[in-house]
């Protein structure tokens, strides 16, 4: 029988490994929802860095004479 969801083998350094299991314990979870977690956190933070930057630039070339006053949008 296959399993419902993909999996992953990670290798890690003695370290970190033990740095997720006492997360693990501390919240009174698997080592593989941990590492899950931690990943699904990591990869929301990545695309809040990309976002942020793909706004920077878009806030850099703002051109007030070119946008559209409230009235224009509503009426």
């Amino acid at each position: 029988m296959s399993a419902q969801n993909p999996r992953i083998n990670v290798v890690l350094d003695n370290f970190l490994y033990q740095n997720v299991r006492l997360l693990a314990e501390k919240d009174n979870v698997s080592l593989s929802a941990k590492v899950r977690d931690l990943l699904k956190e990591a990869l929301e933070i990545e695309e809040d860095i990309t976002l942020s930057a793909f706004a920077e630039k878009r806030e850099k070339s703002w051109d007030d004479s070119k946008a559209l006053s409230h009235n224009d949008i509503w009426s």
